[in-house]
């Protein structure tokens, strides 16, 4: 369910033929759920569409970059943009910019590896990136270091656990009989980009049945329990970035603003927003 201001907020009139079918989804899905997901303005849910799309797209392109999964101390990068410490820790090179060692990230994928911690929190990077733009994320993450599923400074997290997934979040599969020697086989952090479809970093993209035989077949000998998708979910806090840009501007390629979609109408009628 959906609250705007404290108000319902019924998509149920929505019409056909609007576009970006992936932000309708996240309609639905915000829409549907008996989590109730408030926000303060129309432009703030946008606004969270808009990041999660952005997380969604992030991570297809993590994908594609050639970035290789390595444990921490196996860890790589491309030395030019960013310092490697012995224990995968990665820090800037002085005077790169934040936002030009993360692009290179996805530019230059052959030249990096790290486990799968690493990969959400640059996937999440790039994503907020992409919406706020290089020059407020070089001022949020001036003194960004990457280090395994540690969220660098002015990175907000939300995290609970239920069942309300939505696309732009981490879930975690849990493997609980991987193999004490391989401690990296003991469960994936992924992103959901759609029903049933993930990426995870060094699987790829499948949904859940993929990425739980990968699991299995990393399980130590004689294993009777099978790896299984949590309930622990983590997404970025969209409304500290809402308010960090405001007003923030909207690409021409990006989702329109829910007021201004073709065919859409956004009423009010008493304590409810009516879109048709």
């Amino acid at each position: 369910m959906i609250k705007i201001n404290h108000k319902w907020l019924d998509i149920s009139q929505l019409q056909p033929g609007i576009p970006s079918a992936k932000a309708l989804e996240l309609l639905q899905l915000l829409a549907g759920y008996a989590t109730v997901f408030e926000y303060r303005n129309l432009e703030e849910l946008n606004f969270d569409i808009q990041l999660r799309l952005r997380v969604m797209e992030a991570a297809i392109s993590l994908d594609k970059s050639g970035a290789e999964f390595a444990t921490l101390d196996e860890s790589e990068t491309n030395q030019r943009y960013w310092h490697l410490a012995k224990d995968g820790t990665f820090t800037l090179q002085p005077g790169i910019p934040p936002h030009v060692a993360i692009a290179d990230i996805f530019q230059s994928g052959t030249l990096y590896a790290f486990e799968c911690g690493t990969a959400i929190v640059v996937t999440f990077l790039m994503g907020i990136m992409d919406v706020i733009g290089p020059r407020k994320f070089d001022y949020l993450f001036s003194d960004l270091v990457l280090y395994d599923w540690h969220p660098p400074t002015n990175m907000i997290l939300l995290v609970h656990r239920g069942t309300d997934y939505l696309p732009g979040d981490c879930v975690y599969f849990k493997n609980p009989e991987h193999d004490e020697k391989t401690p990296e086989w003991q469960g994936e952090n992924a992103i959901l980009l759609g029903k049933n479809l993930f990426f995870g970093h060094g699987i790829g993209i499948t949904n859940s049945k993929g990425i739980i035989d990968e699991l299995n077949d990393n399980r130590k000998s004689n294993a009777t329990i099978s790896a299984y998708l949590t309930d622990h979910i983590v997404s970025l806090d969209s409304s500290y970035y809402f308010d960090t840009v405001q007003p923030y501007p909207i690409r021409k390629e990006q989702v329109p603003r829910l007021e201004s979609l073709p065919d859409l109408i956004v009423s009010e009628i008493g304590s409810t927003f009516h879109l048709s």
